[in-house]
């Protein structure tokens, strides 16, 4: 029976939308190759300029993530949406999308951009828009705690059930961060039944991303209790990073190019994993750089492209459709970050590795103080354990440095580390710990 919303309008339940998902969905011959998109729609907390003399609990910088999220939501946010809303209904619902929404991201939508949840919620309704379970916080909580992992996983899944109604069964970790570990840990959850994760060649050898593959296990591949979606990064990135680059060989990239590169799958698998950020539209790549008439033109241009041979697949669909061909063996954790496709984004320098050390030995006095009764403290840390802090520290100033100074708020790494540290200094504070934190030397901006 459908519900109604706030708004009034009725609103399908999630075995209405799944019942009609399945009905819509043909089982595919090998020579088909289907485009899934996943966008990642994620804004963090950033911090306010946080001294080594302040002594108030008021850490985030309410004016300037304001000022942002209401940016970027003018920007993309609110343009994307409608047009994906568009094109699913122009194309009667053959055309099909994923997010995955940090819960940090809705949190700042709900209070500054209401109207982009809402109509988010019209797109999955349609039954043609997957939600993708993730971190509530964006963070590297797997890294570090698995309990507070799970929590994270557990509160971002209750999110999207109050919010939009659904729950997702297709887990993406915090920038793709991937392991076989993890598989098996979202495995024994058993509340996912597949990861995206990131292509990378030296894994994959001369295997193509463009199959479902499954991680390491006994029994039969198909009886895996986990399956894989790997990125596409060529195709990924010549729409996100590459697109308004006029020194790129193939720019100005036309509808009709990209579907044929598409097409060009058929025979070498039979899907093409798109995943990027979702501000690709609109904030990354600028709305007069015509990436939104890209957008537009791009379903009709798949599906002309081998008429009949080429369509559009939510994560789930895709399971419903293929059986993996092989295993994905991942022993060191990767991730869709750089060049290198590893950690060094977040971790590995001596600023990032000291911080989130810090940041996660709070764990558990955090977690005490709060069940004593401070019922702000908790979500604090957890804004905190957001990743694009450590992101900010990242030294890596050579063939991906504009990349993390695009994204940075601070003028260094080493004002972002003093900052954060600063913040968690009187965290520690808050939380009981006998010994504070050392102040850290102060910076020009972090006054």
């Amino acid at each position: 029976m459908s519900r109604v919303s706030s708004s009034g309008t009725a609103r399908i339940t999630e075995s209405e939308r799944r019942s009609r998902d399945v009905a819509s969905v043909p089982r595919y011959a090998a020579q088909m190759a289907s485009v899934c998109f996943y966008f990642e729609l994620h804004q963090p907390w950033r911090l306010r300029r946080y001294s080594v003399f302040s002594t108030d609990p008021f850490y985030f910088d309410d004016e300037a993530n304001e000022r942002i999220l209401r940016k970027v939501a003018d920007k993309c946010y609110r343009p994307a949406t409608e047009k994906m809303l568009d094109l699913v209904k122009r194309h009667d619902r053959r055309f099909r999308c994923s997010y995955s929404i940090t819960g940090t991201a809705l949190d700042q939508l709900i209070r500054w951009a209401p109207d982009v949840i809402d109509t988010l919620k019209r797109l999955v309704d349609t039954g043609a828009c997957e939600l993708i379970g993730e971190t509530s916080h964006h963070s590297l909580s797997f890294l570090f705690s698995r309990a507070e992992f799970d929590a994270q996983v557990d509160l971002h899944q209750k999110r999207m059930q109050e919010v939009f109604g659904v729950t997702p069964k297709v887990f993406r970790n915090t920038e793709l961060i991937y392991s076989n570990e993890l598989a098996a840990h979202i495995a024994r959850r058993g509340q996912h039944r597949a990861i995206l994760c990131e292509g990378v060649d030296r894994l994959l050898g001369f295997r193509s991303p463009n199959y479902l593959y499954a991680p390491p296990g006994e029994g039969a591949m198909e009886d895996r209790p986990v399956k894989l979606l790997l990125k596409n990064y060529r195709l990924s990135d010549d729409v996100a990073f590459r697109f308004s680059n006029r020194g790129w060989k193939e720019w100005p990239l036309s509808a009709e190019k990209f579907a044929g590169w598409v097409n060009q799958i058929n025979g070498d698998g039979y899907m093409c994993n798109l995943f990027m950020d979702y501000e690709t539209f609109g904030e990354h790549q600028w709305a007069d750089t015509g990436i939104f008439e890209f957008l537009d033109a791009l379903p009709g241009a798949i599906y002309d492209t081998n008429s009949g041979h080429n369509d559009f697949l939510t994560p789930s669909q895709v399971l419903d459709c293929h059986e993996p061909v092989g295993e994905y063996d991942v022993k060191d954790f990767i991730s869709w970050a750089d060049s290198e496709r590893d950690l060094s984004a977040w971790l590995g320098n001596p600023i990032q590795d000291g911080a989130a050390a810090e940041l996660y030995a709070l764990e558990g006095p955090v977690k005490a103080r709060h069940a004593a009764g401070d019922p702000y403290i908790l979500e604090d840390w957890r804004k905190l354990t957001t990743s694009d802090h450590l992101y900010y520290m990242c030294t890596k100033y050579w063939s991906d440095g504009d990349v993390h100074k695009y994204f940075s708020p601070y003028d260094s790494p080493y004002d972002a580390y003093i900052n954060f540290m600063n913040v968690l200094d009187h965290l520690k504070t808050r939380a009981g710990v006998a010994a504070p934190l050392k102040p850290t030397q102060k910076s020009s901006s972090s006054v």
